[in-house]
This record gives C-alpha cells, sequence and structure tokens, in this order.
C-alpha cells in the first residue's frame, strides 16, 4: 500500500510537473507576504514601538482589546460594517449570477461581445478615479443629483456630505464597476454545461425559464456555492481604500468602518498596538463566519471549501 502511495505521487508529479511549477509563485507569495507577517499579530498584546521591536517592547495583554471594545465608537464600527456588507452582500453577489444568464440568452455573438466588453471596462478605472468621478457626480450640480432631483425630487445638496445617502451610493457604484467583471467567471461556468441538457428540457416542453430553473442554475450552483461561501469570509472586510476616498466627518455616522477606524488608528494616530488590535478581532469575526458558512454548506448540500 505504501509502495502504490508513493508511485501515485511521483506519477502525479511526474504528469503535472509544470502545473507545480507554476504554483510555486502562488506559494512563494502567500508564504511571504501573508504567512510569515502573521507573527506580527502578538503586536495587539504588546505595548509596541517602532524602537524595541516586536520583541523588545512591553506585554501588554488583553488591554488594547478592552480598550476597543469599550470604545465610545465600537456599535456603530461594528454596524456600519455589517450593514454595508450585507447591501453590498444582497445587491452585488447576485448581480454577476443574473448578469452571466442575461448574456448566455444572447444569440447574436457580435452584440453580446460588445456588451460583455463594455461591462468590463469600469472595472479597469483605477479606484481613485473613479471615486473622485462619483464625487464629481454626486455635487449639488452633478449629473447624479440633477436626475435624483428631477426624478425623485430630492433636495438639491452634495450627496456624499450627507449620511442617509452614503450607502447606496457605496453599494451601487460597486455594482457599476464589478459586475461585468464578476459575471466572467460564471459565464466561464456556463460554457462547462451540456447543451444536450437544453434539448432535452425543450423536448419535454421545457421554455426559457423552465431551462434557466432546471439547467442553467443547476450547472452553476457549486460555482455559486463556493464564491458565497468566500463572500461570507469576507463579510466585515470592507475595503478601507474606497471609504476613505468617499467619506468625511459629516458621514462617519454611516460610513465608518471598522477598517478606516483602523486606518486612521494605527496609521495616522500611530498607535500600531491598537491598530493590530482591530484588524486582528476582524480576521477572527471573518473566520468564524467563512467557518460558519462552509458547514451550513457541507450540511446541506455536497460543495464546500474543506
Amino acid at each position: 500500500m505504501e509502495k502504490t502511495n508513493s508511485y501515485s505521487v511521483k506519477y502525479r508529479l511526474k504528469k503535472n510537473k509544470w502545473a507545480y511549477i507554476m504554483l510555486i509563485p502562488v506559494v512563494l507569495y502567500y508564504f511571504i507576504f501573508h504567512y510569515i507577517p502573521m507573527f506580527g499579530i502578538v503586536i495587539a498584546f504588546k505595548d509596541y514601538t517602532p524602537f524595541k521591536g516586536i520583541i523588545g517592547s512591553e506585554w501588554a495583554g488583553l488591554k488594547h482589546f478592552i480598550s476597543f471594545f469599550n470604545n465610545m465608537y465600537f456599535w456603530r464600527l461594528i454596524r456600519n460594517t455589517v450593514l454595508i456588507s450585507f447591501y453590498d452582500l444582497l445587491f452585488n453577489f447576485p448581480a454577476p449570477v443574473i448578469l452571466a444568464l442575461l448574456f448566455n440568452e444572447v444569440r447574436n455573438r457580435h452584440f453580446k461581445r460588445t456588451v460583455q466588453t463594455i461591462s468590463y471596462f469600469p472595472h479597469f478605472i483605477s479606484l481613485v478615479v473613479m471615486c473622485g468621478m462619483i464625487r464629481s457626480f454626486t455635487l449639488s450640480e452633478g449629473i447624479i443629483t440633477n436626475f435624483l432631483v428631477s426624478i425623485a425630487g430630492i433636495e438639491r445638496e452634495s450627496l456624499l456630505q450627507n449620511a442617509k445617502y452614503f450607502r447606496a451610493i457605496y453599494v451601487l457604484s460597486s455594482t457599476w464597476k464589478e459586475v461585468g467583471w464578476n459575471s466572467i467567471i460564471y459565464m466561464a461556468a456556463l460554457s462547462g454545461i451540456n447543451t444536450e441538457l437544453y434539448e432535452s428540457c425543450e423536448i419535454d416542453g421545457g421554455g426559457k425559464w423552465r431551462k434557466a430553473w432546471h439547467v442553467t442554475l443547476p450547472g452553476i450552483r457549486n460555482t455559486i456555492i463556493l464564491l458565497f461561501i468566500l463572500r461570507t469570509g469576507a463579510l466585515l472586510s470592507v475595503g478601507s481604500e474606497k471609504i476613505i476616498l468617499l467619506y468625511n466627518s459629516s458621514t462617519y455616522e454611516t460610513a465608518d468602518v471598522i477598517s478606516s477606524f483602523l486606518y486612521r488608528k494605527g496609521l495616522q494616530e500611530q498607535n500600531w498596538s491598537y491598530g493590530a488590535t482591530v484588524g486582528l478581532f476582524n480576521a477572527l469575526i471573518n473566520l468564524i463566519f467563512i467557518v460558519l458558512a462552509n458547514t451550513t454548506s457541507r450540511k446541506f448540500s455536497e460543495t464546500s471549501l474543506w
């Protein structure tokens, strides 16, 4: 049995040697930039100063955790992070799936490729440029503001100065920027569905809706579940870059999230230990979410990450 296993490993290494060679840079990247820096987690339990270093800094125990939990803005940060992540998940997770299903129904190849290409363009716009566009469009005389004033009758004002509009602007701008690009993986999954299944469904009298429900969606179900699990694992990881580029002190009430708070505390105020504490707390909550999502998926389906 041992010889068989050894032979099997050698056979796989020999047969797929170029695939393993191509994997080396990826493994090195994650080891160097993700696993080795994990030693820095210990900063959260110390009063870290760059002059003393990680090892030389004095131990602080759970002092920074207690300070963070007792912070007057703790629950506001949790609320904003969860709500923005939830709205993003609610609207931006199914959007690429729906777009891919719509593309799948288009029979004119030239039109289909043209629309697909146009939908990919926003992904390649720099985040800084995109946020600058959003700021310009949502000024009191901006395009979006003028449209909403004429259609919805809202008060004319700079929308990003009003806290109640921030989450909607954040989520909808993410939809515009990433929906086309994120649909690529679903289009790839759709291309692997056996066309004979559609023919069989059509013979049985199935129309477009029945073919989509009984053939298309089951064909990409595993892809949807895996991506949903991964997205759930990042539920509290709202990117700080876009938040920082869009928010201001007047919108902190709905815009300030854990990552932006971490940026201000850890980098701007140079409170390294406190920032590490906030980051570690965020990572632990995300770990719990992804484990729960994976366990639930494994219980109700055959698809899971592990």
